[in-house]
């Protein structure tokens, strides 16, 4: 059996630090690292608190999905972290608008402090469903 080759993702005009992918392809699945809700290339985090910022990472991850060949459609799983809980509704609202009626499983874990002192994280999981590589 012939081994599929891992491919690391980097998509140019978001921001990363060196020490990862924005995402890792293996087989069928696209593991998207942790997002925050940052603006472009910058470190910098987008105003407002935990909304916009869960709205910006949900657009970022759109981009890395995309550049892997698939959309926010093809998302298995996430996890999503959060600096305090009690901002949960606040998030909770922002991700439902952005991922539909028919959203992916998730689990949500707070308490947690987020690079940059971002409000929220998230990873995701995404099938490719048998597609052809690149």
């Amino acid at each position: 059996m012939e081994r599929i080759p891992i491919q690391r993702t980097i998509v140019e005009g978001l921001a990363r630090v060196p020490a990862f992918s924005h995402a890792v392809i293996a087989g069928d699945y696209v593991h998207v690292a942790g997002s925050l809700g940052t603006v472009g290339e910058t470190m910098e985090l987008a105003e407002g608190g935990v909304g916009p910022q869960t709205t910006q990472t949900i657009s970022n991850i759109e981009r890395i999905l995309e550049a892997a060949g698939l959309g926010l459609g093809d998302v298995a799983k996430t996890i999503v972290y959060m600096s305090d809980m009690a901002d949960f509704d606040e998030m909770n609202r922002a991700y439902t608008s952005a991922l539909g009626d028919s959203p992916p499983a998730r689990i949500t874990v707070g308490g947690v402090d987020l690079a940059l002192g971002g409000a929220v994280e998230i990873d995701c999981m995404a099938y490719r469903g048998g597609r052809s590589e690149g």
